[in-house]
């Protein structure tokens, strides 16, 4: 049995990307929300709308007409049609890679009207990511990784070999913390901004969430979980443009097919070994 390779797959996708990433800019204004999901950490992850469902039935229609052997994770898996009649929706027996999506990533800023949400296509392996993609529909850019080769950047309409790689480094400093993490970020404000999910977020005025360490927003993030579908994508483009990620504990990220329930244990990302250490500090202190 003969799978498409992580570009391959990349390549065919990108124009429906494309196409999704136009529809979500096109209806944000009028959007619809649905009944908030029942299960959920917090008002941001129990957030649903009509792009949500309609762009996730989309990419299941496009995997079953273009790669029906690939086992498909989507976060809205238990209210699409099509869930039954993929081939699975986590990692299988074989080498078959998993695809994962979040259709709308930062559903809460995209129906409060804020241009920080995306669209995030992970691929992986039983030990990690093979390759990600975030599309962020607002702005007009993605970007775009391989295990090894590094993150590029460019706009929408460009192909993936029209893009250009880069590097992060100095970035301002301002380090973002996911939900229920703000407690890591007291021994950290004499040195840095915060970005706090529970603490600075509003409908009115947003924030900087933690895909913005890709545009140069950011210089660290501290993530409950390395979430299949959102947090652990990201970071995994960040790596890739020269980021450091490990675990809380400062060790590396564990393979993929360890996980419980889509997720890793807690991240740490940074762009610089002093900003790593300052977390690595800062997460040992609190405990």
């Amino acid at each position: 049995m003969t799978f498409p390779t992580p570009h391959n797959i990349l390549a065919t996708l990108l124009p429906h990307l494309r196409v999704a990433a136009h529809y979500a800019n096109e209806i944000q204004q009028r959007i619809c929300a649905q009944p908030e999901k029942s299960a959920g950490h917090n008002f941001f992850s129990t957030a649903l709308t009509d792009a949500d469902l309609s762009i996730q039935t989309f990419f299941e229609v496009l995997l079953l007409g273009s790669f029906p052997l690939l086992r498909f994770y989507g976060e809205e898996y238990e209210k699409t049609y099509n869930t039954k009649y993929l081939r699975g929706i986590d990692f299988g027996e074989g080498e078959e890679y998993l695809l994962t999506l979040d259709p709308i990533d930062g559903t809460r800023c995209y129906m409060d009207g804020h241009k920080t949400y995306q669209i995030i296509l992970g691929i992986l392996s039983k030990q990690g990511h093979e390759a990600a993609v975030s599309i962020h529909p607002a702005t007009d850019e993605y970007f775009w990784a391989l295990r090894g080769k590094g993150t590029k950047r460019g706009a929408i309409a460009d192909d993936l070999d029209a893009c250009q790689p880069i590097q992060l480094g100095q970035s301002p400093l301002e380090i973002y913390f996911s939900w229920s993490m703000e407690r890591f970020a007291e021994p950290l404000r004499d040195r840095y901004a915060v970005a706090s999910l529970a603490e600075s977020y509003s409908a009115e005025q947003g924030m900087n969430v933690f895909s913005t360490i890709l545009q140069g927003q950011l210089c660290g993030g501290v993530l409950r979980a390395g979430r299949f579908l959102d947090t652990w994508p990201l970071a995994f483009l960040a790596q890739e443009a020269g980021a450091i990620v490990t675990t809380f504990d400062g060790e590396s990220v564990p393979p993929a097919h360890t996980h419980q329930n889509y997720e890793l244990p807690s991240l740490l990302v940074a762009t610089s070994e002093g900003v790593h250490q300052d977390l690595l500090n800062a997460v040992k202190q609190v405990g």
